[in-house]
C-alpha cells in the first residue's frame, strides 16, 4: 500500500466518523479522566476518538504515531485478547505504536499513566526539552 509509507498518512476512516463523535460525548470515566487531566492541555496535541482504518483508537497523536488505548474489563477476555492483538497489527502497519492501559491503571495510578505517556510522546518525537 503506497499509502502507508507516506508517514502523513494515518488511515483516516471517514465513515466511522459519526460513530467518533458519539464515543467521544459518551467516553468512560477513564476516558474522561485522561483526557480532561492530561491530555486535553498536553503540548503535543492528541485526538480523541480517532477513525483510523477500520478501528476507532480511544487517543491518537499525530506528531508521535502514538495510540492510546484504554481497556475495560472486556479486553480481557480470549476474544477481547485477539481483537485487541489484530487492532495493534493493523495500526502498526501505519507506522502507529500503541499502548495500553486498563482501567484500573487510570483509577489508582494515574500519575504513573502520565509519566509513561509523557515518555513514550518524547521518545517518538525525539522531543527537545529545552522547549518547554
Amino acid at each position: 500500500m503506497d499509502k502507508k509509507e507516506n508517514t502523513a498518512y494515518t488511515g483516516y476512516n471517514k465513515q466511522l466518523k459519526e460513530t467518533a463523535q458519539k464515543l467521544r460525548r459518551e467516553m468512560t470515566p477513564q476516558e474522561r479522566h485522561l483526557w480532561y487531566d492530561f491530555l486535553k492541555n498536553y503540548p503535543i496535541r492528541f485526538n480523541r476518538q480517532r477513525p483510523i482504518a477500520k478501528y476507532i483508537a480511544d487517543f491518537y497523536c499525530s506528531q508521535a504515531k502514538l495510540v492510546i488505548e484504554i481497556d475495560g474489563s472486556q479486553h480481557y477476555s480470549d476474544e477481547g485478547k485477539m481483537d485487541d492483538e489484530n487492532r495493534t497489527y493493523v495500526l502498526n502497519q501505519y507506522g502507529l505504536e500503541v499502548i495500553r492501559f486498563s482501567n484500573r491503571d487510570i483509577n489508582t495510578n494515574f500519575e504513573g499513566v502520565c509519566i509513561v505517556i509523557d515518555q513514550k510522546v518524547k521518545e517518538r518525537i525525539k522531543f527537545d526539552e529545552t522547549e518547554e
